[in-house]
């Protein structure tokens, strides 16, 4: 089953969405961190009241989060998963 084309491209359609997701949300991260690390007065600059840069900052970390999990939910429902299923059916038929 993993040397089929089907599965090739399975992968690679998994591996263009997945690491370019990653390494968007990892550099995120760490620009959050390298900030609040070496830049800490543009981090406690305030925005309003008691609500500084570096607060939003962090909460946008958890919107980001949840952004990347709804987006891989609802591609994987579209585009890997009913792939996924083609091929098990391919190759398992009615053996499950």
């Amino acid at each position: 089953m993993q040397q089929s084309d089907e599965f090739k491209d399975l992968r690679k359609r998994f591996r263009g969405f997945v690491f370019p997701c990653t390494i968007f949300f990892l550099t995120w991260y760490f620009a959050y961190v390298i900030l609040a690390a070496y830049f800490p007065e543009f981090m406690s600059t305030r925005v309003f009241g008691l609500v500084n840069i570096g607060l939003i900052f962090g909460l946008l970390q958890f919107v980001t989060t949840f952004g990347i999990t709804i987006a891989y939910v609802r591609w994987a429902d579209k585009v890997f998963d009913p792939r996924a299923d083609a091929i098990r059916e391919r190759f398992m038929g009615d053996q499950r």
